[in-house]
């Protein structure tokens, strides 16, 4: 059985997240996009994308890309983690 994480990575780092499928990753996009206090409209037109794209993105349905990007890093042995940067 796999185990998929979707809370932070730790109580020390809250704005930290391990990502280990879409639902994961939707979760920090969601997270991270409400603490800059974008609409997803507003984070959809700056990334040039369409606001249902995003919105599944959120939702943790797995898109051709997120599907890719997880399996790359499977298949690789190595883990997701997204935090705040500090740039």
């Amino acid at each position: 059985m796999t185990a998929y994480y979707c809370t932070h990575m730790s109580t020390s780092d809250p704005a930290s997240f391990r990502v280990d499928n879409a639902e994961s990753l939707g979760r920090a996009v969601r997270y991270f996009r409400e603490q800059e206090g974008l609409t997803q409209a507003q984070l959809a037109a700056r990334l040039r994308i369409r606001r249902p794209t995003l919105v599944d993105i959120e939702a943790g349905r797995m898109t051709a890309q997120t599907r890719r990007l997880i399996e790359i890093f499977k298949v690789l042995g190595a883990r997701i983690t997204i935090q705040k940067a500090d740039w």
